[in-house]
């Protein structure tokens, strides 16, 4: 009889000592696997909100291509990419151009500062400080920048690493717009994948959860992340028309503003009141009507684009993107506020899941009470 329990034991020793080796190879692939995929977690991630997004316009694509899903994905990764290219060379020249005018009128002695309008020193805060060095400088701007030089240096520094950073995340954009479009190019695939892994995680009301998850990411990218690029473009277009110094880094603000969920007119409201120190007061007049009109186009742009409104709450919107560009860098901005938003309304979903009847019928029927 002992050596009957003797070899139970030894057996089942041997069962756990499997398991635990089992369990411990698993976990080393899994972790191997994650770190080498973790740089590019946040492009994909990125990518498949575009898809999601874009997928629309993807399906026109398609139906006038008489359904080819390939030859569709390559022109719609063509035209998105030519839709983030072009603008983003003609403002990296447009800077380009600026820096090369300033630093020949440098060499000629010729680059003055025009003196401050009187409004900026009734700016809160800044508005003194700024004023006075404002003034200083259109006095005499060597001295003034011999003054400051360790700010100026370190301003310099920074604009510079803002200017990488600017680049830098075009690429990332590119490269999310080919991912993007390999999806697409599976859409039917994905979907089902998608499908499978919910129902999966989350027993039948994992179809449901599904079609929640890709409504939400529709909406913010929509209603937050469009309305951004749209208020980017529309005031860049206008400091360019108005040959504002450094336009495309401002309207790299002015889109970091919209995303955040702050005014633009943070940013257009000081490039205003600069452009009547360098214009006539009739264009500088206009170009500020077009600022406030920017600035106040979300009001018309979120009912149009999304209907009944976004119903995650701004705190949500913003604490995701701030918290996402702390931790990615520009690519953040843009998919922390989409991953929080997504995790906030799976969450509530789950949290009223028991007090909902989803639909046999229709399992693809969004949770209402969430």
């Amino acid at each position: 009889m002992p050596n009957v329990n003797q070899s139970r034991t030894n057996l089942w020793n041997s069962e756990a000592i499997d398991l635990v080796l089992r369990l411990v190879f698993i976990g080393l692939l899994l972790t191997w696997s994650f770190n080498i995929v973790r740089p590019f977690i946040g492009l994909i991630v990125w990518g498949m909100i575009i898809a999601v997004a874009t997928y629309p316009i993807y399906q026109w694509v398609a139906k006038c291509l008489g359904k080819r899903n390939i030859l569709a994905s390559v022109i719609y990764t063509v035209l998105m990419l030519a839709l983030l290219l072009t603008p983003s060379v003609k403002l990296a020249m447009n800077m380009v151009d600026t820096a090369q005018v300033v630093n020949e009128r440098w060499e000629q002695g010729e680059l003055s500062v025009p003196p401050p309008p009187k409004i900026v020193k009734g700016w809160p805060l800044i508005g003194e400080k700024l004023h006075a060095f404002w003034l200083a400088a259109s006095r005499d701007l060597e001295k003034t920048l011999v003054k400051h030089k360790d700010q100026v240096n370190a301003l310099t520094n920074k604009l510079l690493a803002s200017v990488a950073g600017a680049g830098f995340g075009v690429l990332q954009f590119a490269f999310s717009i080919i991912v993007a479009g390999m999806f697409l190019a599976n859409a039917e695939r994905c979907k089902a994948f998608s499908s499978n892994l919910a129902v999966r995680l989350a027993g039948e009301r994992g179809r449901a959860f599904t079609l929640l998850a890709s409504s939400t990411i529709s909406s913010v990218a929509k209603g937050v992340l469009g309305i951004a690029f749209i208020q980017a473009l529309l005031g860049g277009i206008g400091m360019m028309l108005m040959d504002i110094p450094a336009a495309g880094l401002w309207a790299i603000a002015v889109l970091i503003l919209a995303v955040v969920q702050l005014p633009p007119i943070i940013i257009l409201g000081p490039v205003a009141a600069y452009a009547f120190s360098i214009h006539e007061t009739t264009p500088a007049v206009i170009f500020t009507v077009w600022c406030i009109i920017v600035s106040m186009s979300d009001g018309i742009l979120k009912p149009m684009l999304l209907g009944r409104g976004l119903s995650t709450p701004m705190l949500v919107i913003l604490v995701g993107a701030i918290g996402g560009m702390l931790l990615s860098g520009i690519i953040g901005l843009f998919v922390g506020s989409v991953v929080l938003a997504l995790a906030y309304e799976m969450f509530k979903a789950w949290l009223y899941a028991n007090n909902v009847a989803v639909d046999d019928d229709e399992p693809d029927a969004v949770i209402e009470k969430a």
